[in-house]
């Protein structure tokens, strides 16, 4: 009989990717998804699986709708990848974050823990809890310090992930993973805003695009790679935590380097801090500039993984470099751009 897997958030970048490999793996895949006025499918579509997957109304924040899906479904594995995940929207709405990010946690855990306990449950924590760094790179035993409301309430559902392993026997894994990218990736999101304005740019729709703080430095992988370690996690004997990363960092002023030059920009910097900006040498305009507004109340510096314990117990680790990636989502929204014509 095919294992059964429910996934939250399928609808995301993760739950889209994360659902092909299930799929593949020849899992019976049920994806949770967020009721609203209309269904955003796009990435389903895009990988070709939108009909394989066993879409089912699910909200985080309602227990009775969490109880009956679960109680349905009976899942084998359940992967919780909903969320409210833009850190900037955090700031604004600390309350509805910390309603989904982590008392949504704790709805889950506990009905897996009363209905279904033989299930075996993966966390999407995050990289962000560790915020204010304490050591560089970060690994699974870096204290945290988390830098917005987002993190605050990742840290939360992390420890109560932790908490189900210890004192209820549960299968809970958290998967600690960094920043993880791909042509998929939400619009809101820094790298994604930058391959979309450069084609805008490149196809004649835009002026420029503006962005925070160009030092900022990530570690940037490919999502797709990083489902790998999720499935992984939980077919270890016990749950545990792991960190997904590439061990590598960038700013994202490189980011914008390597994208623009696989639209066709030569780029040059000039100036400085809230001037700095990115001038095409073949065309002299400015196609990338700083805006204050785009900072963060309070930054994150730096985040830089180190997966050795992956690596060891998983046999996981990243394919795609980071200079493949940030091409591949240029050249994903060059095509994309050209059918807006």
């Amino acid at each position: 009989m095919a294992k059964r897997a429910l996934v939250t958030g399928v609808l995301g970048q993760d739950g889209a990717y994360l659902a092909k490999l299930l799929l593949e793996k020849g899992y019976e895949v049920y994806g949770g998804e967020r009721r609203s006025a209309s269904l955003n499918t796009w990435r389903l579509e895009e990988l070709g699986i939108l009909g394989d997957v066993r879409q089912m109304p699910l909200d985080l924040l309602e227990m009775t709708n969490l109880m009956r899906t679960i109680e349905t479904v009976r899942p084998d594995e359940l992967y919780n990848l909903a969320a409210q995940s833009f850190v900037a929207a955090s700031f604004e709405q600390p309350i509805l974050t910390a309603e989904i990010d982590a008392m949504g946690v704790a709805r889950l855990l506990e009905l897996v823990r009363t209905i279904q306990p033989q299930c075996r449950f993966y966390q999407a924590s995050t990289s962000e809890m560790f915020g204010l760094v304490r050591e560089t790179p970060q690994t699974e035993m870096t204290p945290f310090h988390p830098r917005s409301p987002y993190a605050v309430a990742k840290a939360f559902a992390h420890y109560l992930t932790v908490n189900y392993r210890e004192a209820f026997g549960l299968h809970a894994s958290s998967g600690i993973l960094f920043n993880h990218e791909s042509p998929l990736r939400g619009h809101e999101f820094v790298t994604r805003k930058i391959t979309m304005g450069l084609a805008a740019i490149r196809h004649g729709r835009e002026e420029v695009v503006e962005l925070g703080n160009m030092e900022s430095q990530r570690d940037w992988g490919f999502a797709g790679d990083y489902v790998q370690g999720m499935w992984r996690m939980l077919q270890e004997p016990q749950g545990d935590d792991f960190v997904l990363a590439t061990g590598a960092t960038h700013t994202v002023k490189a980011f914008v380097e390597v994208a623009a030059a696989a639209a066709g920009f030569n780029v040059a910097w000039e100036g400085a801090g809230e001037q700095l900006r990115a001038v095409d040498r073949k065309s002299s305009r400015t196609i990338v500039r700083v805006n204050p507004k785009f900072y963060r109340p309070a930054e994150v510096e730096i985040l830089q993984g180190d997966a050795s314990k992956a690596r060891t117990r998983l046999g996981w680790k990243p394919a795609m470099t980071f200079e493949q990636l940030a091409t591949a989502m240029m050249e994903a929204d060059l095509r994309r751009s050209q059918h807006l014509f």
